[in-house]
């Protein structure tokens, strides 16, 4: 290696490390503040201690913004990844008339702010008499992460192959046989990061949970209005805890998401191999 690349090699790196910085050093800060034991945030900390945490592992309503949070994302996650999934195979795998204003009007609720996206809803919801509810913020995230889970999952069905389904007709595999022992299979990676990212997404959602949520707050509504309003050193200890727990959903998201690609290769090569030997078979 060179004088030039050793030099472009430490300008690349020294410029990732600074991008980096720059991009967790608000996190680094909010977990350092977590910590000390006064109530506003000085550097360096004069005196570290965990009674933050203890005072948010011991308040029943950080505990029931806690409940409200995971049961709104785990439904729209779940709603999500179906509606995405079958709006993916109309959105990337099927010709179609009509495909291309179908594909638009999945993308045009991302494009809305989603403040003015929850304002809309909020009029919506209350022209028809449904009451704000937790119900009625798994419809308002429904309605923005639905279209982004659908790309997601249709990065995966364009690398889709459609000739394997049409092997498995010519076999006599009925149509739900197909779906549930080929397509679902093959597209179970790009199902799982879009379930992954629903859920996200929807967790830390806060103008469409505000303007929908109404009585069922949630924990991106408790720490604005702790953040307004009667500040409190458990906000930087609950911002801590939930980025550590988005870190372990991602992780074993990623473990997951590889352990179900190696099976795929690992079920093609197998398959090939049984190919072959029939093949063979038929040969002599």
């Amino acid at each position: 290696m060179n004088d030039f690349s050793r030099r472009a090699t430490l300008a690349y790196g020294c410029a990732m490390a600074a991008l980096i910085l720059f991009m967790y050093l608000p996190m680094i800060t909010m977990a350092l503040a977590s910590f000390s034991r006064s109530k506003y945030f000085s550097f360096p900390v004069p005196k570290y201690s965990d009674k933050w945490y203890l005072e948010v592992f011991e308040s029943l309503s950080i505990r029931d913004f806690f409940w409200t949070s995971t049961v709104v994302a785990i439904a729209v996650a779940c709603l999500s990844t179906v509606l995405a999934f079958f709006g993916a195979l109309a959105f990337a795998r099927y010709d179609w008339k009509g495909r291309g204003l179908f594909q638009k009007i999945i993308l045009l609720p991302i494009l809305f702010p989603q403040a003015v996206l929850g304002l809309a809803l909020l009029l919506w919801f209350t022209a028809l008499g449904i009451t704000p509810s937790w119900q009625a913020t798994v419809f308002a995230h429904l309605v923005w992460i639905a279209p982004i889970a659908t790309l997601v999952i249709a990065i995966q069905v364009y690398s889709f192959d459609p000739a394997v389904e049409e092997a498995a007709y010519d076999l006599g595999a009925s149509r739900w046989q197909v779906l549930w022992e080929i397509t679902l299979p093959l597209l179970a990676p790009g199902i799982f990061s879009g379930f992954t990212f629903a859920f996200l997404l929807s967790w830390a959602n806060f103008p469409l949970s505000m303007l929908s949520s109404g009585a069922d707050s949630t924990i991106p509504e408790w720490v604005s209005a702790k953040l307004q309003s009667g500040y409190t050193p458990q906000v930087p200890a609950v911002g801590t805890l939930t980025i550590l727990a988005a870190a372990v959903v991602m992780a074993l998201g990623h473990q997951i998401s590889a352990l179900m690609k190696r099976r795929q290769i690992k079920g093609l090569a197998q398959n090939q191999i049984s190919g072959l030997a029939d093949a063979k078979r038929w040969q002599l």
